[in-house]
């Protein structure tokens, strides 16, 4: 009887131990960190992004009463022909909002044939081309993934080409005319992010004004170092025609893209 005694208040001192020990031991087992939530940027966010632009060119230029120019020269011509370029583009944004420009300045020569070989047998073509864009934009879509934006501006462009014609009727004979023009635009713009470090981003953009047509469309994967350096390879193609007062100016320029975006 004494043992059987015994036994039972050493059965009800353990159950009376048992959920402080159940306590102290879930003091010392480690409960696994929540996830950390994915934050957005908060306030305004700068970036800017020099970039290379390898395009070749097609289409025709022309002015007075000298038959237009045939020039033709895919990218890998592109240092044939390039004498000089600089090219750079800049975002801010707060919130759903942003402010955008794009500015590309390209000096250009080129050597080519007449229709007909008749006025002259050649002509020689030098194109210098600036156009900067300044546009605002507001995020239809926009989470911590990515953002699709509505955006429209304005691009201006200023281009003076001088042709010199070689052989022929009109031979020897130079000429050099200058024009600038402004042309509203709208369009898309956005990336995505596919993980942490991989995001592609596009663009679409078409107007005009001064021109009969100005569009710019283009698509490239990037990818992010640290949240201040990114890099971006992909493919642009940019149009205008502009065919007034004497001045014709219908060309094509696309190729592949390189870029490096600084964020702060």
């Amino acid at each position: 009887m004494k043992l059987k005694n015994a036994a039972i208040a050493a059965v009800a001192v353990g159950l009376a131990l048992l959920p402080s020990t159940i306590l102290r031991a879930a003091d010392l087992t480690p409960l696994a960190p929540a996830p950390a939530a994915v934050q957005a940027p908060s306030g305004w966010t700068f970036e800017v992004t020099p970039y290379f632009w390898a395009a070749g060119i097609s289409g025709d230029v022309g002015h007075g009463r000298l038959p237009p120019a045939h020039v033709s020269a895919d990218f890998g011509d592109l240092f044939d022909h390039l004498d000089f370029a600089a090219m750079i583009t800049g975002e801010a944004r707060y919130d759903r909002f942003s402010v955008f420009g794009d500015v590309l300045y390209t000096k250009l020569s080129y050597s080519t044939g007449t229709p007909r070989g008749i006025v002259a047998n050649s002509v020689d073509v030098t194109a210098k081309s600036f156009a900067g864009l300044i546009g605002v934009g507001y995020a239809l879509l926009d989470d911590p993934s990515g953002h699709l934006d509505i955006v429209g501006g304005a691009r201006i462009w200023s281009v003076d080409t001088s042709l010199s014609l070689n052989g022929g009727f009109l031979g020897g004979f130079d000429g050099d005319l200058s024009k600038t023009w402004v042309d509203a635009v709208a369009g898309l713009r956005g990336n995505y992010f596919f993980t942490p470090h991989i995001y592609g981003t596009g663009w679409g953009l078409v107007g005009g004004g001064g021109a009969k047509v100005d569009w710019d469309v283009g698509a490239g994967l990037g990818y992010k170092f640290n949240d201040t350096i990114s890099a971006t390879a992909g493919y642009r193609a940019l149009g205008v025609n502009y065919d007034r007062d004497n001045f014709l100016f219908d060309v094509v320029e696309q190729g592949p893209i390189l870029g490096l975006t600084i964020r702060f």
